[in-house]
């Protein structure tokens, strides 16, 4: 039911900047999770940035310091901005959602639902 569509990657030089967007649609519930995730070949899939029914984000360690996610009034969209990037940061970034009514009890860990995902490339 949930669609999400990730747009904004592309190749840049390390230390420069990226945003992402993630446009979602068709969800069930008011109150619903939201994350990015990153994978690498022959790595697995990480979170890197969720966001909590409340609207709080977590970060992972590796991007704490240089991403920043927000999201429109409606909440259906999530926002990456990246920024200081480098190398390592290069990966297949995708979207996905956790769109159901045990989040509210046991937190954001139904990933059930994911986008396309886009490409970013960081070359130094």
């Amino acid at each position: 039911r949930v669609r999400l569509v990730e747009s904004g990657g592309g190749s840049v030089q390390a230390g420069g900047s990226l945003s992402l967007t993630c446009t979602g649609s068709g969800f069930t519930y008011s109150v619903y999770c939201m994350a990015w995730f990153r994978q690498v070949p022959g790595k697995e899939r990480e979170v890197i940035a969720s966001v909590d029914i409340y609207g709080d984000v977590t970060y992972s360690d590796s991007v704490k310091d240089r991403f920043t996610v927000s999201q429109d009034n409606a909440k259906t969209t999530l926002f990456l901005q990246m920024n200081s990037l480098k190398p390592e940061d290069t990966a297949m970034y995708y979207c996905a959602a956790d769109d159901n009514h045990l989040a509210k009890y046991e937190g954001c860990r139904r990933w059930n639902d994911w986008g396309q995902g886009t490409q970013v490339t960081v070359s130094s």
